[in-house]
């Protein structure tokens, strides 16, 4: 057993040999004068050009991480390959010279990771370039100055850009800095978390971005003294945020499978690195360590890379709908940011000191997290961290669109993926509750209001509200992981509330006015014979069914959904009642007795355990 990684068995070697790995794989697919890096696959919607920039721009940050903290060969060999397609990348009489900035807007992105990279192996590739490559590329990040950038993470890119240009005597702009920190201000949400946009957009963006960047710009800027002003505050959200971060990893190093951009996979290491740069004390060294290396070692043992040493876009292996229109095949190499603790030398404490458990591992898990309005149950049983969802959508309250697969269903897990494929975004099939109507189409939720979250005892419960609406979406809307908006159809308000205990949670639905269709209960998205869902009828459900879908998640060819329906109209008022379970395979359990009593109701889960929970207040038609 490695002493130092009992849990992973990945130590600093095995971290750098996978780097190297990924690295290596890349080189075939490398333009002849190394300026672009084109992976096989499908073209992304944005072009093969873009492609070629994304392949070279995130390799390139990834092998400054590795150049940055360790002295050898390899780095050496990494140093002067990427240096001469930087200046071949920025070369105006080149023919495969990069997209730039003021091109395409994509570009913005990776300019970030240039800089980066560059920042990082200053003295072994920034020094070393000839004054015209270096004249070249302040041009190109100079670009950003003044650019447009979209109201989200892509603030960061300019920060960090522009924070390299400063430091080698490039234009910089201080009103574009005061800009985009007063934007990152706008994303605050509370105990740590970042939204990303004004919108409910709470996904892996918290940490792969909104608390990493921040990292690394203190870092590139110290002793500046807008960062040094800023630096507390931007640690104490980290601070506050590692430990519910750690909460959301499963025993087996999984990963929560939510939100967009997932194909970046392993990248969801990235704040625990973060947190070790920053010398973070809400998690020891051997927490930080623990996740990060689980994270990784998840997909390692799932068989990623590829048998070619390749990220192709997917999640363990290729899987081509995980994709959003702006992901190619250089895009899933967004991951490297997860191996940013290779910047810390050997004997930095992240390295020398043992794995400790992840919080699934010491005991079972249940608490509320009110930024993202999550529900999260872990249990050391199983190792399955669940969360049940009454505050992320995409969206905002009252804009009634489809609900995203990706942030809107009531249920995401590190176990089970939602349904991804076509079905999954024109209707909520998985971790949902829906009105049928007359054609059979189950109703939307984006757009609800929470209305309670919190913790009592042992468990955690949370309510939210709003209409149940069916969309027909207007064609060819972006997919950025939003919602669709188009033609809509609005029906009564759903009160849905949930009641978290271990495996299984009590799902409560009332409809507000009555309705002449079905009201439908969907459990979790799993393999055949893989891990165990069900849902239970506890009042008012007594129609079942599975819903059996070919290759709708990346996890499996076939994903089957348990049901529970009303048989017929829908009462007004009453609370319907279903127990759903998520266990592990060939797991099953007792569900528990709910009694809805006037204003409150009454849990007995199977081990004895009582929960009381009261019942929130709404006016009717609210």
């Amino acid at each position: 057993m490695n002493e130092r990684a009992p849990y992973t068995g990945l130590d600093r070697a095995d971290w750098l040999a996978t780097a190297d790995r990924l690295l290596a794989a890349l080189r075939p697919w490398a333009s002849a004068d190394h300026a672009t890096i084109t992976p096989p696959g499908e073209p992304g919607g944005y072009g093969t050009r873009v492609d070629g920039l994304e392949g070279f721009a995130r390799s390139f940050m990834g092998a400054a991480f590795r150049i940055a903290g360790t002295d050898d060969a390899t780095s050496a060999e990494l140093a002067e390959w990427y240096a001469e397609g930087i200046a071949a990348g920025v070369d105006p009489r080149n023919p495969g010279r990069w997209v730039r900035p003021g091109e395409h807007d994509q570009a913005k992105v990776e300019a970030a990771a240039l800089a980066l990279g560059l920042h990082l192996t200053r003295s072994r590739i920034w020094d070393r370039l000839d004054e015209r490559t270096r004249g070249r590329l302040v041009d190109y990040l100079a670009e950003l100055v003044g650019a447009r950038i979209p109201p989200i993470n892509w603030v960061w890119f300019r920060i960090v850009a522009q924070t390299f240009l400063r430091s080698v005597g490039g234009p910089w702009s201080e009103a574009d800095l005061d800009h985009d920190l007063a934007v990152h201000e706008s994303f605050v949400r509370a105990d740590g978390w970042f939204a990303d946009g004004p919108e409910r957009s709470f996904d892996h963006y918290a940490g792969w971005a909104l608390h990493f960047y921040p990292v690394i710009w203190l870092e590139m800027a110290r002793g500046d003294e807008r960062a040094e002003e800023l630096r507390e505050h931007y640690l104490a959200r980290l601070d506050a945020f590692l430990p519910q971060a750690a909460a959301l990893v499963g025993a087996d190093g999984g990963p929560l499978i939510q939100g967009r951009s997932l194909t970046y996979r392993f990248a969801a290491a990235a704040p625990f690195w973060a947190g070790a740069i920053a010398g973070s004390t809400a998690l020891t060294p051997g927490e930080l360590r623990r996740a990060a290396s689980g994270v990784l070692h998840h997909f390692l043992a799932h068989g990623v890379p590829d048998e070619h040493g390749l990220l192709p876009l997917g999640w363990h292996g290729a899987w081509r709908p995980i994709a959003q229109r702006y992901s190619g095949p250089g895009s899933p190499y967004w991951a490297f940011k997860g191996m940013a603790g290779l910047a810390l030398p050997a004997d930095h404490p992240v390295w020398t000191a043992a794995e400790e458990p992840l919080p699934v591992e010491r005991g079972d898990i249940a608490t509320a997290m009110p930024a993202p309005g999550w529900l999260v149950a872990g249990t050391r049983s199983d190792g399955i961290v669940r969360v049940v969802n009454h505050g992320t959508d995409h969206g905002q309250e009252g804009v009634l669109v489809t609900d995203s697969p990706l942030y809107a269903r009531l249920g995401y897990s590190t176990a089970t993926s939602p349904v991804l494929s076509a079905p999954g975004w024109e209707e909520p099939l998985d971790a949902a509750a829906s009105l049928l109507d007359p054609q059979g189409r189950a109703s939307h939720r984006a757009g609800f209001r929470t209305l309670a979250l919190g913790t009592t005892g042992d468990a955690c419960h949370g309510f939210s509200i709003g209409p149940a609406h069916w969309v027909v979406p207007t064609p060819g809307q972006p997919d950025h992981g939003s919602g669709r908006s188009g033609e809509v159809t609005v029906g009564p308000d759903v009160l849905v509330g949930s009641i978290v205990r271990g495996p299984w949670e009590v799902r409560l639905v009332r409809v507000e006015e009555g309705f002449a269709g079905a009201l439908r209960v969907t459990g979790w998205p799993v393999a055949p014979g893989g891990v165990t869902s069900l849902v239970v009828d506890l009042g008012g459900l007594p129609e079942s069914g599975v819903f059996t879908l070919p290759d709708a998640t990346p996890l499996s060819a076939t994903t089957r959904i348990p049901w529970r329906a009303s048989a017929g109209a829908v009462q007004e008022g009453r609370w319907y009642v279903a127990g759903v379970l998520l266990a592990a395979a060939g797991r099953t359990a007792e569900p528990p007795v709910v009694d809805v009593v006037g204003d409150h109701v009454a849990v007995t889960w199977a081990d004895g355990a009582k929960s009381q929970v009261d019942l929130p207040e709404v006016r009717h038609g609210s």
